[in-house]
């Protein structure tokens, strides 16, 4: 009888982790931000527990389905309020451009040199004089973007406008309406992404498909 129902808790826990995993999506089996790695192991845990506990299965389960709700849950903010994304999974950071490292943004990502020049290697980069801007990313991998070409920064992201990156680009709404309407975009809401070239004073807009 127990064997039976090991079994039975054992394949509930695989079809509950198989539901969970491909309700939070494809990103859970691929680079995961903080967020997602520590909900992952946690919901991986629980699921083993869920496969041997014979006495009271019900709870692991309860606790997985929450696990698994509050990780969706907080994917949908982040898709409908794009501003939560830095509170939940952090915000890239430039570690090095136009020549200058910056100090104070790698004690912020907890990154020290020697971490910092074994990411650039593993992106084929052994000479810092070939790096144009690199950040370190929320997920912690490092962009490297070689000299000579321009970084690209998000103004308009699913039809919505990212007002910090046009104050810090020294622009505001009126200039971003007027250089969606030479597009012919009638509002941001048209858009799915609009990312600024400041190199090239180019704007590129893509409409949502």
């Amino acid at each position: 009888m127990d064997f039976a129902k090991l079994i039975l808790t054992a394949l509930s826990s695989v079809l509950a982790l198989f539901v969970i995993t491909k309700l939070m999506g494809h990103k859970q089996v691929a680079q995961l931000d903080f967020f997602d790695y520590v909900c992952g192991i946690t919901i991986g845990s629980i699921g083993a527990e869920l496969a041997t506990d014979l006495e009271s299965p019900w709870k692991s389960l309860t606790a997985l389905v929450l696990y698994g709700t509050v990780s969706i849950l907080l994917s949908l903010m982040t898709h409908k309020m794009p501003k939560t994304r830095k509170y939940i999974n952090g915000t890239p950071t430039i570690i090095m451009q136009d020549g200058k490292l910056y100090r104070k943004n790698m004690k912020k990502s907890k990154l020290d040199l020697s971490e910092f020049l074994l990411l650039c290697r593993e992106q084929g980069y052994f000479e810092l004089s070939q790096i144009g801007t690199a950040v370190f990313e929320h997920n912690g991998k490092l962009s490297v973007l070689p000299t000579g070409f321009n970084i690209g920064t998000e103004l308009v992201m699913d039809g919505r406008i990212m007002g910090e990156n046009l104050i810090r680009l020294g622009k505001d709404v009126p200039w971003l309406k007027a250089k969606l309407k030479e597009q012919g975009f009638k509002s941001e809401k048209q858009v799915f992404l609009g990312i600024y070239y400041k190199g090239k004073d180019n704007l590129s807009l893509f409409k949502y498909c």
